[in-house]
């Protein structure tokens, strides 16, 4: 009997944020049901760490160079074939609730699914407004709640015990994504606690490239008045913190300088907060941050159990494979960062539980290296399609049963387009990592959507040693003792590239010959 597939994601949901997970930064029961009940697998790598362009690699199961979907200004081809499409061709009832963002309009709308009704770009968390085939309208509520109503009601109407007809569900939440909005009911959690700091909040960014300083992801310097919902001055930048952008409103929380002094006011109690110390003021956006973030997860943790019970309701959990990711990781202060775009763990790394009673051991964990693009292949398998030779992933199957082959490539590629992105400061970049090693390239190009080469900036590479250093604090590319490794990673880079058909913009016969010395290079120039 064919199983039912319901695929629940978030958006910005890292890992850490879900109890199973070990961090201990929340309780998210319903979740770790999943993990109780099935795996828990630790090493799901995002291949472009950002909304748009993850979203376009999980329903066709290809690289970003391949869908054509490279940064959030790039949209899906619907005509392409899908995911969606080749399981509804197979008999599959199909259907999407939530975020889409891949584009709106006739050319980039939903395709493949029998019903389909998706926010536009990143929604709003209350009385949202809904695209549905015939049209527009908003509904009253709260998005969480409303995307889990539309699921469960899905679930409900095509659920069926004697597997006549299989169904696919899509339930994908705009939650937590910034700016984070949580719902009332849970406005009393860390009332009356704080939130641990991390080890690198205070990072200094030294011993890295130069793009991790550049990055405008900072937690206290670079977060909105939206963001920490706390109510934004009126008056200049020395007053109302600096423009995001010049062609928009929002402005950032400045940062508080030594001898200065500033008082905010919570938007929602009116509550004043006054400080003269600068690391005070930046742990206090920091927890302001953390809790508005955890609260809104909070919901989503409702909404799986809600999913959970109506699949015992029902009869289908038995036959029914639940998986639950975010579209990418997110920083939770690490390095002092919020947001995500970055090769750096905390935003590669995607939370990735799924239960399958029928086939998959509960209790279950798993550190085999597995991409978003093998979401799609993943899915066919089970339902027992034909994997499409365009798709470029592999079915997660064996790793998810705990029959993993030998010969599985463990080795994760991800690459980042936005070159010189004004909002965030990120630069472009691709790299590697295998169970240890992590290789990145800042190739930082000028050929990018925003701007030009960030400050003159030469490319640079970063070699970490994830295992030794698990925060990445620091670069060993240019140490002569882990050449080595290097030449090693650069090789698997190189492969990859090569496998999946993108186009390298580092020349390694060059970067070889520069780390033999000056003679060397010259020699192969």
């Amino acid at each position: 009997m064919r199983p039912n597939i319901i695929f629940i994601m978030s958006d910005d949901h890292a890992s850490r944020a879900i109890s199973a997970y070990g961090a201990g930064l929340n309780h998210t029961p319903n979740l770790d049901r999943l993990a109780q009940e099935g795996m828990r697998h630790d090493a799901t790598y995002v291949t472009n760490s950002i909304c748009t362009p993850s979203r376009a690699a999980i329903l066709t199961g290809t690289h970003n160079h391949t869908n054509c979907v490279t940064t959030l200004v790039t949209h899906l081809d619907n005509r392409m074939p899908n995911l969606a499409k080749s399981l509804r061709s197979s008999g599959y009832a199909t259907g999407i609730y939530g975020k889409w963002h891949l584009g709106e309009g006739p050319a980039h709308q939903p395709t493949g699914f029998d019903e389909w009704a998706v926010v536009p770009g990143q929604g709003d968390y209350w009385d949202p407004a809904f695209i549905f085939p015939d049209g527009r309208r908003n509904i009253a509520g709260y998005a969480t709640d409303i995307i889990t109503d539309m699921s469960v009601d899905f679930i409900r109407r095509h659920g069926s015990t004697d597997g006549d007809k299989p169904f696919f569900l899509m339930c994908h939440h705009k939650a937590p994504h910034r700016s984070f909005e949580p719902h009332p009911r849970h406005a009393h959690l860390w009332e009356d606690e704080d939130i641990p700091l991390p080890e690198t909040f205070n990072d200094d960014y030294a011993n890295r490239a130069k793009a991790a300083e550049a990055a405008k992801m900072r937690v206290r310097s670079d977060m909105t008045w939206e963001d920490l919902a706390l109510v934004q001055p009126v008056g200049p930048a020395e007053v109302a913190g600096e423009l995001v952008v010049d062609f928009l409103k929002s402005r950032k929380v400045p940062d508080l300088m030594p001898g200065k002094e500033i008082t905010v006011i919570c938007a929602e109690t009116g509550t004043k907060h006054h400080f003269d110390d600068p690391q005070a003021f930046a742990e206090f956006k920091y927890q302001r941050f953390m809790k508005r973030y955890l609260r809104t997860v909070q919901s989503i943790d409702d909404g799986v159990g809600r999913i959970l019970d109506t699949l015992d309701e029902t009869g289908l959990a038995e036959n029914t494979i639940v998986v639950y990711t975010s579209d990418q990781g997110f920083f939770l202060g690490e390095h002092g960062w919020f947001d995500k775009r970055y090769m750096y763990e905390e935003s590669l790394q995607m939370p990735f539980l799924v239960r399958y009673p029928a086939a998959i051991p509960a209790g279950s964990t798993s550190s085999d290296i597995c991409c978003n693009v093998d979401f799609a292949p993943t899915f066919l398998d089970y339902a027992g399609v034909t994997i499409p030779s365009y798709m470029q992933g592999s079915s997660m199957r064996p790793v998810l049963e705990g029959r993993t082959p030998e010969d599985w490539d463990q080795l994760a590629y991800h690459r980042y387009w936005m070159h010189n992105d004004a909002f965030h400061g990120a630069w472009a970049h691709y790299g590697v990592r295998d169970p240890r090693w992590k290789l990145i390239y800042w190739y930082n190009d000028d050929l990018g959507q925003i701007g030009a080469r960030p400050n003159g900036a030469a490319p640079e590479w970063e070699l970490f040693d994830c295992e030794n250093d698990p925060h990445e604090l620091t670069n060993l590319a240019g140490d002569p003792a882990y050449r080595a490794e290097f030449e090693r990673m650069l090789g698997l880079l190189d492969r990859r590239m090569a496998e999946i058909g993108d186009i390298p913009e580092h020349d390694s016969a060059a970067v070889l010959a520069s780390l033999a010395g000056p003679e060397a290079a010259h020699q192969q120039a």
